[in-house]
């Protein structure tokens, strides 16, 4: 019940900044909102007929994306900034003999919305505070019992924030703070009776995010986001005391994500992304993802 209520409070909170600021999307002073929305469709597919030898085999595969910001100058001394990731995709294999089709597995699922309010002083460095809210639409790793929005992570931090770099589009934003991070998760604990039990941890340290938008002329694009965290306490660190896990939770953990995009006409461009991933608490070696596809882009606002 705590998970859903919290699912719930964040979901109503995470329209809020999409939905105001496109009412007010076309103010061009300085002070309106800066909007954009940007969504994509990336598919694949091959197929053989039964009387196709040779031990080929067809696939589909599918991912849309959604990418989101929303920023003012709300005051003389006060900035926000949202920005949502939306990802999901699907995939579905032909068998090699039968040439029949698998059911569908998800291949991609993301959910990542992010707030940050500066206090804009123009001195060297502004103080900041942000939020974060990860997860994904679906948990499918036990095909009987499905959980939604499982698991989440609500970070919190405030520091200090700099824009090293901002001409036109291209901007480099980098913060360093102290963050709280909590994990809610719904786990089962009876795969038989497929009975579930409400589980949350948290831990908090020292968080450095920097965000990298960057065109290389009109056709290239690139955005990047590399995101540290060194843990300093953790709420289940004596469950491991004395095991092989029990200093896993102080390795730093590292999330950088890459974005190339080249725009081939208005709507069709190439995407690269890649992803590094390093949690020494999901696993010792570092995480790597790479997705690489034509795409049909639409720009909302």
């Amino acid at each position: 019940m705590k998970i859903r209520i919290t699912a719930l409070l964040v979901l109503t909170a995470f329209a809020l900044p999409f939905l105001g600021p496109t009412v007010v999307a076309q103010d061009t002073t300085v002070t309106g909102w800066k909007t954009s929305l940007v969504t994509d469709l990336t598919a694949t597919q091959t197929a053989y007929s039964d009387s196709w030898t040779g031990g080929e085999a067809g696939s589909f595969s599918w991912v849309s994306n959604v990418n989101g910001a929303a920023e003012k100058q709300l005051s003389e001394k006060l900035n926000y900034k949202s920005m949502l990731k939306l990802s999901y995709g699907q995939t579905s294999t032909q068998d090699q003999e039968t040439k029949s089709w698998s059911k569908p597995s998800k291949s991609t699922d993301l959910i990542d919305w992010e707030n940050v309010g500066r206090i804009t002083m123009h001195g060297f460095v502004d103080p900041y505070v942000a939020f974060r809210f990860e997860s994904q639409f679906v948990d499918a790793s036990v095909e009987q019992k499905k959980r939604y929005l499982n698991p989440m992570l609500l970070t919190e931090s405030a520091g200090i924030s700099k824009v090293l770099h901002e001409v036109d589009k291209n901007r480099i934003f980098t913060r360093l703070g102290f963050a709280v991070r909590q994990t809610l998760s719904t786990e089962i604990v009876d795969t038989a009776l497929l009975s579930t039990e409400s589980l949350s941890t948290s831990d908090g340290g020292l968080e450095s995010v920097t965000d990298v938008t960057w065109n290389f002329g009109e056709r290239l694009g690139y955005t990047g986001k590399l995101t540290l965290f060194k843990a300093l306490f953790f709420s289940d660190k004596d469950a491991v005391a004395g095991t092989e896990f029990e200093d896993d939770w102080q390795a730093i953990d590292v999330n950088w994500e890459n974005i190339f995009n080249a725009s081939i006409t208005k709507i069709i461009t190439v995407n690269f992304y890649t992803q590094i991933l390093y949690d020494k608490q999901v696993s010792k070696k570092a995480r790597f993802k790479e997705t690489l596809g034509f795409s049909f882009v639409f720009k909302l606002i």
